[in-house]
């Protein structure tokens, strides 16, 4: 096989047969012709598939190291796939510590509709597993998790969940890590998710998801919902991403080596009580990140001193780092999840600390990302 970049680059994206075109072209059309009654050329309609659409699906199984992939039209709209393989009364356990969209998908719409959801921490894998039930039918983890850059052994809560149970489906949320870092299908999980919004896209500038796995009646079914529901991303969508992910391993090298600077740099800090990134030594599960991660991501979050009006005031203070929700861009990024981005948990078991700051370290100078963070504080 290929290596990974050059797989970014080519995979699913051979030139266009009809003029030679080097760049996958964006199949603008609803609909396409047939050549007869029920006689398709291989497309039909662009919900249930298009050719810009199908080079993605085809460049991210590449890159998951799985055989199917998806793409929709956000990453909310994959993790609503997922959810739809369950059926009421079935059992969700989630790590406790998640985006805040994730959970209020799970506990705003589906807990209505006969979900049964239950979060755990995933830091011991043998503790998390445990909270399993005889209808658990899947495990949701998030790794590194947002907001607070925990890990989660994929490998292990993978082989101990199907101890318990073998049909169990272990999806792991991998925005954060993207496929350039971390590949879960190749250490046990089943199911892959990503926001190619984030880093895939790495330009703020399109909305999109997708799904990988390599099991067939699973992507049989997420096929259809994908198709029935509707939540697709266009082709010029597709086109995006396609565009950001030639490029996903270079700025992930750039993200990397920015965010170990920042997190270093905040450790030593006075006013700053805890930083949350796994590349530091200080990181409870610095040893796993190493195992299972090329590196350590782009993300970082740190408590502050004087609690939520401390946290705001350095957010507001900020001129190089924007003050605004998402990640994964090429521009740094700074919010206040407890307000922003996790508001919907506010007043349940997963609220987030108020002094919790949270950065998406883009690909400036990092000379002056930490010159910003130095201003910022009072």
């Amino acid at each position: 096989m290929q290596e990974f970049e050059t797989r970014a680059i080519h995979a699913g994206q051979p030139p266009d047969p009809t003029t030679g075109s080097v760049m996958t072209p964006i199949y603008q059309t609803s609909t396409f012709i047939q050549d007869g009654v029920g006689q398709p050329r291989g497309y039909e309609y662009s919900r249930s598939g298009n050719p810009t659409r199908t080079a993605l699906e085809d460049c991210l199984a590449s890159l998951e190291g799985g055989e199917y992939g998806l793409a929709f039209s956000s990453g909310m709209a994959a993790i609503d796939a997922i959810v739809h393989l369950l059926a009421p009364g079935d059992h969700l356990l989630a790590v406790s510590d998640l985006y805040g969209g994730t959970f209020r998908l799970f506990e705003s719409v589906y807990a209505q509709l006969g979900l049964d959801f239950s979060y755990a921490s995933a830091v011991d894998p043998k503790s998390f597993v445990e909270q399993m039930k005889p209808n658990t039918k899947l495990v949701w983890l998030e790794s590194p998790t947002n907001p607070l850059l925990q890990l989660c052994d994929i490998e292990e809560i993978s082989r101990l969940a199907k101890a318990r149970n073998s049909e169990v489906l272990v999806a792991v949320d991998s925005t954060f890590a993207t496929p350039y870092l971390q590949r879960p299908l190749e250490i046990g999980a089943d199911i892959v998710q990503h926001s190619t919004t984030k880093y895939l896209s790495g330009h703020s500038d399109v909305i999109g998801g997708a799904i990988v796995t390599d099991h067939p009646k699973v992507a049989e079914r997420l096929t259809f919902y994908q198709n029935a529901i509707g939540a697709v991303p266009g082709p010029f969508d597709c086109f995006m991403v396609l565009r950001g992910i030639k490029t996903l391993a270079v700025r992930m090298d750039r993200h990397c080596e920015n965010a170990q600077r920042v997190a270093a740099h905040l450790e030593k800090r006075s006013g700053v009580e805890r930083v949350n990134y796994p590349g530091l030594s200080s990181h409870p599960q610095y040893e796993l990140g190493r195992r299972q991660m090329r590196s350590a991501g782009g993300m970082v979050s740190f408590s502050v001193e004087g609690g939520a009006a401390a946290a705001k005031q350095l957010a507001e203070a900020t001129k190089v780092f924007s003050l605004a929700e998402s990640l994964g861009g090429v521009e740094s990024l700074i919010e206040v999840p407890a307000v922003m981005t996790h508001a919907s948990t506010a007043g349940s078991s997963l609220e987030v600390d108020p002094a919790l700051i949270r950065l998406s370290v883009g690909l400036e100078a990092v000379e002056d990302l930490l010159a910003d963070l130095e201003q910022a504080f009072p």
